[in-house]
């Protein structure tokens, strides 16, 4: 279940280190070193409000217990839209910052049914939290972590288990990992997380696409579909009672903000849950990677970064 978004906490940059070929690891804590920080569980993100104005989620991956302090890893994207360059580049340790109150998107299962994890890269980083709570809680589980190359392959000593089955492309003759064989290998019962780059995610959801929806659970670090920019409708505001024309070529958020509306948006993909809105009226044209086929079908929420309206007016409960 996702949370709503949260308030911001003034945090310290207070350590960096390496982690994997072009994966550094940032740890947070407060300044003046009191009480600790807000609770989180296995699978969460927080939100880097960095200095060049960009907002952008990263997965927690210290334990939960470790109250004082926040881990994310990020990974230097050679095509990256200004995030994690400015995080390689730029931030310093002693450096503060914004920090967003942990949020959930990708949460893990509370049963005792075993989990079946599979990772693609920096996909890794929600999970390796998730499979340290398993391992200390004695639950059944495994992992199939792939990298291209073993370089780039973090959190390789931390997760070492027999359980931890390591793929490298690189050392098998450019084979990637087999997916399909994976989810039908796993119990009935079992519940399967992903996260990886889209190729894999995708693969991913067809192989498990005869299972319960309930037991698949998937997070993606890209965009499924482009974004609604087609524009010509109006969006209501009911709480400030303002109606707010959306032009070709603008999303809901752009036209929002551009009218003095100040909303909560980080990824601006449909990836990370910020911007979700309550819709009281209309009907949504929903673009984003995270509502289920049963919440869009009820059209009682939407991300207004990157959907859309199929109509002529949305009610949004701003």
């Amino acid at each position: 279940m996702r949370t709503a978004p949260a308030q911001t906490l003034r945090l310290r940059l207070i350590g960096i280190r390496y982690a994997a070929h072009g994966i550094h690891l940032l740890e947070f804590g407060r300044p003046d070193g009191a009480a600790p920080l807000p609770a989180f569980t296995p699978g969460a993100h927080v939100d880097l409000h960095l200095a060049n104005g960009l907002v952008r989620p990263y997965s927690l991956v210290n334990p939960p217990e470790d109250s004082e302090r926040y881990v994310v890893a990020v990974k230097r994207d050679p095509a990256s839209r200004g995030g994690s360059a400015f995080v390689h580049e730029v931030l310093r340790v002693g450096a503060e910052l914004e920090v967003g109150v942990p949020r959930n998107n990708f949460e893990l299962h509370a049963g005792s049914a075993q989990a079946v994890f599979i990772a693609g890269g920096i996909g890794i980083t929600p999970i390796a939290c998730m499979v340290d709570r398993l391992r200390r809680d004695g639950r059944s589980w495994e992992l199939h972590y792939s990298v291209r190359e073993r370089r780039e392959a973090a959190f390789v000593e931390e997760l070492g288990d027999d359980r931890v089955h390591l793929h490298v492309d690189a050392e098998s003759a450019g084979a990637l990992l087999d997916i399909a064989a994976i989810v039908a290998a796993a119990p009935a019962d079992a519940h399967l997380y992903c996260c990886g780059p889209a190729p894999m995610l995708d693969a991913f959801e067809a192989a498990a696409g005869g299972r319960p929806p309930a037991c698949v659970h998937v997070e993606r670090f890209a965009p499924v579909a482009p974004g609604a920019t087609g524009g010509g409708y109006t969006v209501r505001l009911a709480a400030s009672k303002r109606s707010i024309p959306v032009a070709p070529g603008r999303t809901i958020l752009e036209a929002l903000r551009e009218a003095g509306v100040e909303v909560q948006a980080s990824c601006e993909q449909g990836i990370c849950g910020t911007c979700e809105t309550r819709v009281l009226g209309g009907l949504p044209d929903h673009r984003d990677s995270l509502l289920s086929a049963e919440e869009r079908k009820s059209n009682r929420v939407m991300m207004i970064c990157c959907s859309g309206s199929l109509g002529g007016e949305l009610v949004l409960d701003l």
